[in-house]
């Protein structure tokens, strides 16, 4: 499963379909797409020389990933070089629905679809089978509650999490302070785990996620 998978059923109601915290998620979803083009040596960042220059992101020469998400990722990544930020924008882009579709390919989701006041469609994605999920939730307990050495793809969701500022809202903090899981969980994103191009994928997904929050409140200032 992929981690941008992994993000959509952390953020999914298990009983209602609903998704929570969903403000920055295409942005999370792209920033998924990225670390993991990384942690497959499929894409580096690499940083700008000057003072104002951006990272931007070069396709490498490793084998095309055999999953067709991740394939269509690398294509877009490969149509020509592009800032980190823009290219997460690009990649998070109408990924939501086919990777929910996916889910309920693989008997994890279930699709649900109605009409709210006879008038707005409404779809919504409740559990269909949980297991991977409360898998997931106990590895990201013991990575970032428990102290445990986090698995390199979990502590890549977990440096998504932290960078969309969910990992307190979404990892069972078993008593925890909001504000101490938070810190651990960076811990975590920051740690000696990955690779300096996966590190790089993630301070990308981050910054872009950061654009996005800034511009969203810049944004709600104006109109306020």
């Amino acid at each position: 499963m992929l981690i941008a998978e992994e993000l959509l059923l952390l953020l999914l109601d298990d009983d209602t379909g609903k998704l929570h915290h969903s403000t920055y998620l295409d942005t999370g979803i792209g920033g998924a797409l990225l670390v993991e083009l990384a942690l497959g040596s499929h894409v580096e960042v690499v940083k700008g020389q000057g003072l104002w220059a951006r990272a931007k992101v070069h396709v490498t020469s490793a084998p095309s990933p055999s999953d067709p998400v991740l394939a269509d990722a690398l294509a877009v990544a490969a149509e020509r070089e592009r800032t980190a930020q823009d290219l997460v924008g690009r990649l998070g882009k109408r990924r939501r629905d086919p990777l929910l579709a996916r889910l309920e390919a693989a008997g994890i989701l279930q699709r649900q679809e109605d009409v709210v006041m006879g008038l707005f469609p409404r779809r919504r994605w409740p559990a269909a089978d949980s297991r991977h999920e409360a898998d997931l939730r106990r590895r990201l307990g013991d990575s970032v509650v428990r102290g445990l050495q986090p698995e390199p793809r979990v502590a890549a969701l977990v440096a998504v999490l932290s960078a969309m500022d969910l990992a307190h809202k979404v990892i069972d903090r078993e008593g925890l302070p909001a504000r101490q899981l938070k810190s651990r969980a960076k811990e975590v994103a920051d740690g000696d785990w990955a690779a300096k191009a996966v590190k790089d994928a993630i301070a990308a997904a981050q910054a872009a996620v950061a654009a996005v929050a800034a511009a969203t409140a810049s944004t709600a200032a104006t109109s306020g």
